[in-house]
């Protein structure tokens, strides 16, 4: 993904347009960046077209718990590449067999999973976490098992660092949180920021830094940085102190389970000012849960599904098709991630795993959902 593809959305998607949300509809703002009911799923997932000797991969997501939205879509992006590859004929003469396993939103579970699809069900790749936490508990196991690991949509920088089998088809916090403070010192003129952070989340800790260091280089001030953890309910307590200093933004790097009670808790404290966020928000069950307390603020993404190009059309309209419902920003990454993993199992000519992260290694130039993404020296998508 090249790195002018980063979208802000007031509450709902960004690539290369900025968007402001209101209780019925987004008015569209300004062109900034230039990119070019869903049913169960079961926990195991085999192509319909895998028979014989296939190709094992493996998924791994929260399918239930409390980020059970983003990574249902995650999962069902991958499926529908996999999907699309199999009836193309496979790959190699072979079919590909995807494995999906739940981490229930726990990073305990993510190595746990992750260690059960290299050991027991000998996949030869791993996709996933959409979770940086997660990802970061998972990523170990598949380094030391030599099993390339590419992760759709973990943004901390971390995760890649855990060793040379772990690649990722996303922007990076630093890039996110860097784009975040711009914006709200240059489009939203603040001066002064409260920052509340999920403590328990790398990714959020991690936005949290990266803003936190653009915004001040702006001139801008962090007044105060504010603590929850995940599943927090109350919020009264930090945002009580939070309307005491009176800051002209707050910066929420959270998942949009909280964002949404924080939002409406913050409107019923009497705080008007701006909420500004990250990817982590992009879930059609924010807006059903904070409603017109998510007015007026904005967040940053990957895709926007408002593109016109041919290849966002198509893959919205597949997806829509496949699974009777509108794709999230996690459906297009998961996406990429299943095609970019599927080239990369062809062009390792082996389908073995040491080939297979080779290939991806040398993934360049790769046509996405999400712009067109390139894997650099650190295993980054530009």
């Amino acid at each position: 993904m090249t790195q002018e593809s980063i979208l802000f959305l007031p509450t709902f998607f960004f690539t290369n347009q900025l968007f402001q949300m209101t209780s019925y509809r987004f008015y569209f703002l300004l062109s900034i960046l230039l990119l070019t009911g869903c049913g169960q799923k079961p926990a195991t997932d085999k192509a319909s077209q895998a028979t014989g000797n296939t190709i094992k991969v493996g998924t791994f997501a929260a399918l239930t718990g409390g980020n059970a939205v983003q990574g249902q879509v995650m999962t069902d992006g991958v499926r529908l590449a996999i999907e699309e590859v199999n009836a193309a004929g496979g790959v190699l003469g072979r079919q590909i067999e995807l494995l999906s396993e739940d981490t229930q939103t726990k990073s305990s579970d993510a190595a746990t999973v992750a260690a059960k699809l290299i050991t027991n069900d000998n996949v030869v790749a791993l996709i996933g976490e959409h979770a940086s936490s997660r990802s970061l508990a998972a990523a170990p196991i598949a380094q030391q098992s030599k099993i390339p690991m590419l992760s759709p949509s973990s943004t901390n920088e971390k995760v890649t660092e855990i060793g040379d089998y772990i690649f990722r088809v996303c922007f990076v916090d630093a890039f996110q949180g860097e784009v975040m403070a711009k914006f709200a010192a240059n489009n939203l003129k603040a001066k002064k920021v409260v920052i509340l952070k999920d403590v328990k989340s790398d990714y959020s800790v991690g936005l949290a830094a990266a803003f936190t260091k653009t915004f001040t280089a702006q001139g801008g001030v962090v007044l105060a940085e504010q603590a929850y953890g995940s599943g927090d309910k109350d919020y009264k307590a930090q945002l009580t102190s939070v309307r005491s200093l009176a800051p002209d933004v707050i910066f929420v790097p959270g998942y949009y389970a909280e964002v949404a009670l924080i939002a409406r808790q913050a409107r019923e404290l009497g705080i008007t000012v701006p909420l500004i966020g990250c990817d982590a928000w992009d879930s059609s069950a924010l807006v059903e849960v904070a409603g017109a307390a998510v007015d007026g603020c904005y967040y940053s993404n990957h895709v926007s599904y408002s593109d016109t190009a041919q290849t966002v059309q198509t893959f919205v309209a597949a997806y829509r098709k496949r699974f009777n419902m509108a794709p999230e920003v996690n459906s297009a990454l998961g996406y990429d991630a299943g095609k970019i993993m599927a080239e990369a199992i062809r062009a390792s000519g082996t389908a073995k795993p040491a080939d297979i992260r080779a290939a991806l290694a040398a993934t360049k130039n790769f046509p996405g959902i999400t712009g067109s993404i390139t894997i650099d020296e650190r295993r980054n998508a530009q």
